[in-house]
């Protein structure tokens, strides 16, 4: 599964308790030859190492770890290489497994717990900006769901729509000398309405960015009768095909998509400038980290390929030597960067990854915070 299927009831799903060992596996992949020929063997080798560590545990029985192994054995065989993105994780129960691409890196590692490890989820879904996008026009509306890298229709709560055929009408062509306008009659106009109740229902559900794209008439009159359109943040005034390919979609909503994300970094420096001069501003891993632990982040800003293991010691965090692996107790974590994005999401602040190096002075990562 790809990070745009992380929807809000997916992780909760994925958070919730299961009986020990729910075995959750990480590692970074390539994307292209030669670099991916590697990713098989150091798959093979966490999967054994899972293994090992099964075989260890006192916690668990022959039979758990033996029916964990071979589900474990089944998702790894199930890894198509020419899919990978920058990380792999595996999720694993004795009963099934889930197999998640993501476009973050993420470092390798075997954890054994009560729930699955979803940090690098959700950090890497922040990351990719995902957003909808709505096509519309007279007779049918489809809802996409996507990222700057790829988009695809979105089959939920309802869409896509289509408008019921209605028969011709002989007697009202009559009476009126013409058919009516298609934007104008009644039959349109409680499609429109009922595309404009799903909506917002999905929006509600698990809001995202939206974009709208059809022809002016047909903007127009979502905006008239209803109110979910009225927050998109981009419009493309343009037909809209029911069988409009995706990569078509994409290119269409291309200039409006980096039109957003202008005006949204825009609206991040402007944040942070203002928390700046009213001295609520946090600079550098380890005053961010003390931010979000306290609840008192209300923006975090992180470079987009910020990464950094470091060391926590009385709460504080403090860099290690490059190379250092993530350690037994804890003390030494691989993927803070991560897990500080998961703790901000939580704790309700918003959390936008911006250009490499536009937070140099600061240490890769900045917030302004409530408090």
């Amino acid at each position: 599964m790809d990070t745009d299927a992380l929807t809000a009831d997916v992780l909760r799903e994925l958070r919730a308790t299961r009986p020990y060992p729910a075995l959750s596996l990480t590692m970074p992949t390539h994307r292209k030859a030669p670099d991916n020929a590697q990713d098989p063997v150091r798959l093979r080798n966490l999967v054994a190492e899972a293994g090992h560590r099964l075989d260890a545990d006192p916690e668990v029985s022959r039979e758990v770890a033996a029916a964990l192994r071979a589900q474990l054995e089944r998702a790894a065989e199930e890894v198509d290489p020419r899919g990978a993105l920058d990380s792999l994780v595996l999720l694993v129960t004795t009963d099934d497994y889930q197999i998640w691409r993501l476009p973050r890196t993420a470092p390798e590692r075997v954890v054994l717990s009560d729930t699955f490890l979803t940090r690098n989820l959700v950090a890497a879904k922040a990351q990719t900006r995902p957003f909808r996008a709505l096509t519309v026009a007279a007779d049918h509306a489809t809802l996409w769901i996507g990222t700057g890298d790829g988009i695809r229709p979105e089959r939920t709560g309802g869409f896509p729509l289509t408008a019921p055929k209605e028969p011709p009408n002989p007697q009202r062509e009559e009476r009126i000398g013409d058919t009516p306008s298609t934007f104008t009659d009644e039959e349109t106009r409680n499609f429109f309405r009922d595309v404009d109740e799903k909506l917002r229902t999905v929006l509600a559900d698990d809001p995202r960015p939206l974009y709208v794209m059809g022809l002016a008439p047909a903007l127009a009159l979502l905006d008239e009768v209803g109110e979910s359109s009225r927050s998109a943040i981009g419009r493309v005034a343009k037909g809209a095909p029911a069988d409009l390919p995706p990569a078509d979609v994409l290119r269409e909503l291309r200039p409006a998509l980096e039109e957003g994300a202008h005006q949204a970094a825009a609206g991040v420096e402007t944040r942070l400038d203002h928390a700046r001069s009213a001295h609520s501003f946090a600079g550098g891993l380890d005053e961010v980290w003390a931010a979000v632990r306290e609840g008192r982040a209300g923006l975090v800003a992180v470079e987009e390929h910020f990464q950094a293991t470091v060391r926590v010691t009385d709460e504080h965090l403090e860099p290690v030597p490059e190379g250092t692996e993530q350690s037994a107790d804890g003390t030494v974590r691989e993927d803070i960067v991560d897990e500080l994005v998961e703790a901000a999401l939580d704790s309700g602040a918003d959390v936008v990854f911006v250009e490499d190096d536009s937070l140099a002075e600061h240490g890769r990562i900045a917030a302004a915070l409530r408090y």
